[in-house]
């Protein structure tokens, strides 16, 4: 079974203008262009970025948690705990888009 960065960063590969590139803390950090749109920390956490306002709605319908440092920046953090939630990190990095 492969592991969840990587069938993340197959998922988000296939999508037109998505890069992979190395993220300063370690792991893949995917861009549109310059722009970042989430990185992986391993195998069990992703962390994407939104504008605050779908943030906020995403943390209130429980998909996500805010950042577990930066709460308050439009990042969410969305752990991985079981092979279902690889998806729901690939959904969620999709919305940005």
């Amino acid at each position: 079974m492969k592991k969840a960065d990587e069938v993340i960063k197959t998922a988000l590969l296939e999508m037109e203008g998505v890069t992979a590139h190395p993220h300063r803390f370690g792991r893949t950090e995917y861009r549109i262009g310059k722009r970042e749109i989430g990185h992986v920390h391993s195998n069990y956490l992703v962390d994407i970025t939104f504008p605050k306002k779908i943030q906020n709605e995403i943390v209130s319908e429980g998909l996500a948690e805010p950042h577990h440092i930066l709460p308050d920046s439009g990042w969410v953090s969305f752990y991985i705990k079981s092979a279902s939630d690889v998806d729901m990190a690939i959904n969620l990095l999709k919305k940005i888009l």
